[in-house]
């Protein structure tokens, strides 16, 4: 929700109040508006009680924190919806629910309101974007029920009801389930359908030109499409599969690959030529895979792109990473990391020379604790230089380069001269082979804290993998002070998760003797996986003396990862159900990514 919505909410204007009022009461009500998701307020009429009041009042939290919340709000000068929200006290829906009952107003639950089709065609889909509005039914009476992440705005109501020559019965929805509302509204398959309507006899690489500059044309407008559809749910990735037949187009959404669309045969070969062009590629060249990069705005945001082609028997494949600069984790709290983790993690970052690993799989989110903890040391008193491949986040007053391999730029190159610019911090994209490993050992030694990370199943086979790579025992044991293995977990939805009743048996074998936990089912808020958004879980291991002991001995991880155990290291299974203890993921959810754990 905008700050600007937000505000309204806290906005005690009589005029206001009387023209809601005055709509509110147009029409009577729908028989059965309950059970369909629109509900009335338990005390029509504008209210005089502010937000916190009305939180209590519907039992959404208890008095004492809402208190603390108002306080906190007073000192920022911001809504106090807004906060409640970012602490975690209210969901948007339940925020509607509370604006609906302090206004007197209906409130909507979009995500079981039977839509009625001939009332959200009324406006565009841009309007309704721009509005964050959008008419979902009618009343007896002939009105537009208008569902509004913000119904206070009286001109909202005014020029949608211009624009429809109707009346307007304005209901507060949930911002979230607006969005995701006006997301599907706008459909790639019906894009592609009507590109394939619209080129029925023609061939499909002619609608592409190299010098082809018009945003409207059909290819051009799918491969928009594509891309911010992948954006607006979420996905880190976009797959464009070609098939024996059709081409089929998957977004990895919460680490899930899920089907998105299918692009007809005759209209694959322009879709891939189009990303190729917009990433500076060779459209000839369908032999060797090629990688490049775009950028393009969607929803307001730039939104970066890393593209790679790839020959495949049936066709040219691309696979795009979405390097969304807009999603940012800001401090070491938000990770989500336990106390203790974090705790070990901050004293390793703020040492002023050694090493600290991130280890994990692609895609677990290893450039992210490593860019919030760039984040945490970059307060202008040091010099951080970073060189990545590539930058995916530009962080001001930190000095990033990306390695160019074609112009003889590598990591082990880059970093050797790095270390020439007098920096504090360095931060290494990946320590992937001897030479750039033996630089950051001695660039650890040698008075500077060096960031990496590693492709190593847990934190003590890092350790293991160094040595490997060639670099002596004595030199790793006196220069790592601080390994993190990670994964990513999807999250339970918030909305419909439930209770999930398991033998005692079972709990006590995972250690959860005793304790509610939940499982996934499934809503419209979560495209009916269960599961929304991720959290990491992690295996944090400071190199204590015992353990530098064992590195020097060449001893095995077995014996590595008992003392670390005796020293609090919690790993990354057991961080994992403490997540589910949590009720924040589910025993599934772990049991699925446990062999990447093993």
């Amino acid at each position: 929700m905008s700050e600007s919505s937000a505000s309204t909410f806290d906005n005690d204007s009589a005029a206001t109040a009387s023209a809601l009022a005055d709509d509110r009461r147009q029409g009577p009500r729908q028989s059965g508006e309950n059970a369909n998701g629109l509900y009335s307020p338990k005390n029509p009429g504008r209210s005089t009680r502010m937000i916190g009041e009305v939180v209590v009042d519907l039992g959404f939290a208890d008095r004492e924190t809402v208190e603390e919340a108002v306080t906190a709000a007073g000192e920022q000068g911001r809504p106090t919806g807004l906060v409640l929200v970012e602490r975690g006290i209210l969901r948007h829906d339940q925020l509607a629910r509370v604006v609906a009952e302090r206004f007197g107003l209906d409130f909507i639950d979009l995500s079981v309101y039977d839509l009625d089709v001939g009332a959200t065609n009324l406006v565009s889909a841009e309007t309704a974007k721009r509005y964050q509005a959008l008419p979902v039914g009618f009343t007896d009476d002939g009105a537009v029920l208008l569902a509004m992440a913000n119904p206070t705005n009286v001109l909202t109501i005014d020029d949608i009801s211009m624009m429809t020559g109707r009346r307007i019965r304005p209901a507060a929805a949930s911002v979230e389930d607006l969005n995701l509302l006006l997301t599907r509204l706008v459909r790639i398959d019906e894009s592609i359908e009507d590109i394939a309507e619209e080129d029925e006899d023609k061939d499909a690489e002619q609608n592409l030109s190299l010098d082809d500059a018009d945003d409207g044309a059909p290819v051009i407008k799918l491969v928009h499409s594509i891309v911010a559809q992948a954006v607006q749910q979420g996905a880190s990735d976009i797959h464009v599969n070609p098939e024996e037949g059709d081409t089929r187009v998957m977004f990895r959404v919460d680490g899930v690959l899920t089907p998105a669309a299918t692009v007809k045969r005759k209209m694959a070969a322009a879709v891939v030529s189009r990303i190729k062009i917009m990433s500076d590629l060779d459209i000839s060249e369908r032999r060797v895979p090629q990688d490049g990069r775009f950028a393009m705005n969607v929803d307001g945001r730039r939104v970066a792109i890393r593209v790679v082609t790839l020959p495949l028997v049936n066709g040219e494949g691309v696979v795009m990473r979405i390097l969304d600069a807009g999603v940012v984790v800001d401090d070491l709290e938000s990770l989500g990391m336990q106390r203790e983790e974090q705790e070990r993690f901050t004293i390793a970052i703020n040492r002023p020379n050694g090493a600290v690993l991130v280890t994990g799989p692609t895609g677990s989110g290893k450039s992210t604790t490593l860019y919030t903890a760039l984040n945490a040391l970059n307060d202008g008193e040091r010099s951080i230089l970073t060189i990545e491949d590539p930058v995916e986040q530009r962080i001001h007053g930190i000095k990033q380069m990306q390695i160019a391999p074609k112009a003889g730029v590598t990591f082990d190159v880059g970093l050797r001269s790095m270390l020439r610019a007098d920096p504090d911090v360095i931060m290494v994209g990946e320590i992937r082979d001897r030479q750039t490993a033996h630089i950051a050992v001695e660039a650890a030694l040698t008075g500077h804290l060096v960031l990496s990370t590693l492709h190593t199943r847990d934190a003590p086979s890092a350790l293991g993998r160094l040595i490997d790579m060639g670099i002596e025992p004595f030199l790793v044991s006196s220069a790592v002070d601080c390994i993190v293995a990670q994964r990513l977990v999807r999250m339970l939805c918030p909305h419909c998760k439930r209770p999930q009743h398991l033998a005692e048996s079972v709990l006590a074998e995972h250690g959860l003797a005793g304790v509610e936990v939940f499982e996934a089912v499934g809503c419209s808020r979560c495209s009916n996986s269960g599961y929304r958004g991720r959290v990491g879980i992690y295996e944090v291991m400071s190199v204590s003396e015992p353990i530098r002991a064992l590195i020097l001995e060449r001893a095995s991880v077995d014996s590595m990862v008992a003392v670390a155990e005796r020293e609090g290291m919690r790993r990354l299974r057991g961080d994992g159900l403490q997540k589910v203890r949590e009720g924040l993921t589910s025993i599934a959810e772990i049991e699925r990514i446990a062999s990447s754990m093993l």
